[in-house]
């Protein structure tokens, strides 16, 4: 029985260790840790292992590379749940297992995708996964409100030369071709089989897709070294960050509201002294219904206008009252010179079971983790704010994350992207360094550069190359300034939005019609 027991870990090791391994050096690649340039090479020992696999164990296998990826990169939500929501630790791990083993799901079927792509046409790898790969990521931004986080392209985010075709491609041809790469390995360690397996087996087929791979990253890197070079129209400008660092559970009991607008103020007359055109304040920075708390909201007025600057924070604002209950908005307020409210946007992604509780009527007995006085409602406005210095979009929290909603605001022009965000709700754990990594992205794809005010860090500034030009550290109270760049670029991207994802969408679902209907190769 031993000797049995022994012979089916090794087996299960020898099916799924490659996938396993793969999982895990993916989880190196990302933020804090930052080995980016093993994403090129990742992948390959899974892609090599899909090769002798039945469908079913592919898709095994698949769920076995995600469940490490995943996890590795999202453990951080359950400090969130467990710290903020209430939820008690396993209960809170057992969520985050939840929602790991469903993203898991899209590796899961890439694998089988792949394996049977494989076998049945004579396509290289390096081709196959690549394609599969993107339309999946494309697929898991938007599916079921989309949750985009941990895309392998965002790896890159340092790689500078390699990650400016994004303002072709947006994030997903950074992906590609990562994944492209380490289908390309694969195809040298598959070289031999396919062709014992396929007697007629076109080696050119493999040879000239290296060779348009090489072409293609070659290409790409020179693009990146013209971008980084060029000169953009644009003008400078002044901005000033404030970090307040305000502790999450304390930040709306009324006996601390005081020591909150008083935090901020004085910061903001420290950064004052810099001469900024604007202040940022971060996401919900004030602790008060502004325009409904009468008395502090004029507290905040008359202190705006002795500063001789525009004032951007984020504040909940009271939409309407319903008997007594009140629909709430998460905010973004811009005040001008004179204290006059000048621009409003209202939140419009929400975060599940964050702000909101998505299929409320079937899960009734799950609340929603920001727990107030009524139910937060998105906006539907894409307009920007109009300023002297220039226009651009308040991105609230993880909007920032979702390329297709910033790229709305930016189609028609702009001149710079503001995110202001609460990452306290993260803790000392790698999210907020992935958060703020993501939004290089943003600035390339757009040709925008980035203003990131962070309640509790990370807040920084980013040029619309991608080129991170400060940042704060994680828990401090602290005042960033920094001369901007404005860019007024319309890229392919945001004028053309995911074009690129969507042809290798089309092209996937006509190599599916002919695997799966008509059982013939390519």
């Amino acid at each position: 029985m031993k000797l049995m027991d022994r012979l089916n870990v090794k087996s299960l090791i020898n099916m799924y260790g490659p996938a396993v391994i793969s999982g895990l050096v993916l989880v190196l690649c990302f933020p804090a840790i930052d080995l980016f340039y093993l994403a090129w090479v990742a992948l390959v020992p899974f892609l090599v292992s899909l090769y002798d696999k039945e469908p079913k164990q592919a898709f095994i296998s698949g769920i076995f590379l995600g469940f490490p990826y995943f996890f590795g990169t999202l453990y951080w939500i359950y400090h969130s749940i467990n710290h903020y929501g209430g939820v008690p630790f396993v209960t809170s791990i057992i969520i985050v297992i939840l929602l790991c083993l469903y993203l898991s799901i899209y590796t899961g079927i890439f694998a089988f995708l792949f394996s049977i792509t494989i076998k049945r046409t004579k396509m290289p790898a390096l081709f196959i996964a690549s394609v599969f790969w993107v339309v999946l990521e494309f697929l898991r931004t938007y599916m079921f409100t989309g949750f985009p986080w941990s895309s392998i392209g965002y790896t890159q985010y340092k790689f500078l030369s390699v990650i400016q075709i994004a303002d072709i491609t947006g994030i997903y041809g950074v992906s590609f071709l990562i994944v492209a790469v380490n289908g390309a390995l694969a195809d040298l360690f598959l070289l031999k089989r396919r062709i014992k397996d396929m007697p007629l087996f076109p080696l050119s087929q493999t040879v000239i897709g290296l060779v348009i791979l090489i072409i293609f990253i070659v290409i790409s890197v020179i693009y990146g070294q013209i971008r980084l070079a060029e000169e953009r129209p644009g003008n400078q400008f002044r901005a000033s960050i404030v970090q307040g660092n305000i502790e999450q559970d304390k930040k709306w009991e009324p006996s601390y509201q005081n020591t909150v607008i008083e935090t901020y103020k004085n910061l903001t007359s420290e950064s004052v002294s810099y001469q900024p055109s604007m202040v940022v304040w971060p996401e919900t920075a004030v602790p008060f219904f502004f325009g409904t708390a009468m008395n502090y909201t004029n507290e905040l007025v008359d202190f705006q206008k002795q500063l001789n600057t525009y004032l951007l924070f984020g504040s909940v604002l009271v939409k309407e009252k319903i008997n007594e209950n009140y629909l709430l908005s998460n905010s973004a307020v811009l005040l001008d010179r004179d204290g006059n409210v000048d621009y409003v946007y209202d939140k419009i992604h929400l975060v599940p079971f964050g702000e909101y509780v998505p299929l409320q009527k079937f899960i009734f007995f799950i609340n929603k983790l920001v727990v107030g006085i009524g139910d937060y409602v998105p906006g539907d406005s894409y307009v920007k704010a109009e300023t002297p210095f220039g226009d651009f979009a308040p991105l609230i929290c993880y909007e920032i994350i979702f390329p297709g909603l910033a790229r709305k605001f930016y189609s028609t022009g702009g001149d710079f992207i503001v995110n202001i965000t609460n990452d306290a709700w993260f803790g000392r754990t790698k999210g907020p360094y992935q958060h703020f990594s993501m939004a290089v992205f943003r600035a390339v794809e757009n040709r925008k550069p980035v203003i990131r005010a962070a309640n509790t860090g990370i807040s920084g500034f980013i040029d619309s190359n991608g080129r991170i030009l400060s940042t704060t550290k994680l828990f401090q109270r602290a005042v960033l300034t920094e001369e901007i760049k404005t860019d007024s670029t319309r890229t392919f991207y945001s004028k053309y939005g995911d074009l690129f994802s969507y042809i290798w969408i089309v092209f996937s679902i006509r190599l599916l019609t002919n695997l799966f209907g008509k059982k013939r190769n390519l």
